[in-house]
C-alpha cells in the first residue's frame, strides 16, 4: 500500500518549489549578467594575451601574415599591426564594457575563420598565428584546424553578449515606456 503525504506537507512543497522558482526568476537577471560579465573578461583576456605577444614581435607575426598570401607584402607590417592593435583596443573595449569591443572582436573573428577556412581549402600548412610565435602552434604548425575550431568556440561568447545587450536595451526601453 503506497502512503502519500498528509496535505500541510504537500502545502509546504508547493511552497518550497515556488519560493524556490521565485527566487530562480528573481536570479536570473543576475545570472545573466554574470554571464555576460564572464563573456566579456573572458573575450578580454584571450585578445590581451593574443594581441600583446604580437605587438611585441610585430615582425614575426608580419611573416606569418605574409605566408598566407593574401595582402601583398608591402602590406604584411602594416595589416599585421593593425591586427594586433585591433586586438588590444578590442580587448579593452571589453574591460570597460564598451559596445564597440564586441563589435570589433566580432569582425576580427569573421575575419580569422575567414582566414584559417581558406587556408585549409588550399590546403596550406602554416602557423596560424593566433597568439603570436613563442604560441606552441607557432612551432608545430598544423594547427590551422585546431585555431579554426578554437575560433569557432570563440563566437559562443560574441553570440551572447549581442543577445544580453540586446535584451538589455529592449528591457530599458520597456521600462522607460
Amino acid at each position: 500500500m503506497r502512503r502519500s503525504l498528509p496535505a500541510p506537507c504537500i502545502s509546504a512543497l508547493s511552497l518550497f518549489y515556488y519560493l524556490l522558482l521565485k527566487i530562480i526568476l528573481k536570479n536570473k537577471q543576475t545570472l545573466l549578467l554574470n554571464l555576460a560579465r564572464l563573456g566579456r573578461w573572458g573575450l578580454a583576456l584571450i585578445f590581451l594575451y593574443a594581441g600583446i605577444p604580437k605587438l611585441i614581435s610585430w615582425y614575426e607575426f608580419a611573416e606569418v601574415v605574409n605566408s598566407y598570401a593574401l595582402v601583398p607584402e608591402s602590406l604584411a607590417i602594416p595589416t599585421a599591426i593593425t591586427i594586433a592593435l585591433l586586438e588590444v583596443v578590442a580587448a579593452i573595449a571589453l574591460i570597460f564594457d564598451r559596445r564597440e569591443g564586441v563589435l570589433i572582436v566580432a569582425c576580427l573573428m569573421v575575419l580569422f575563420i575567414g582566414v584559417l577556412s581558406y587556408a585549409i581549402w588550399l590546403g596550406l600548412d602554416i602557423d596560424c598565428g593566433c597568439f603570436g610565435p613563442e604560441d606552441p602552434e607557432h612551432r608545430a604548425f598544423s594547427g590551422i584546424r585546431t585555431a579554426l575550431k578554437r575560433d569557432f568556440l570563440l563566437c559562443i561568447p560574441v553570440l551572447y553578449l549581442f543577445w544580453y545587450r540586446r535584451q538589455s536595451n529592449m528591457n530599458n526601453n520597456v521600462e522607460e515606456n
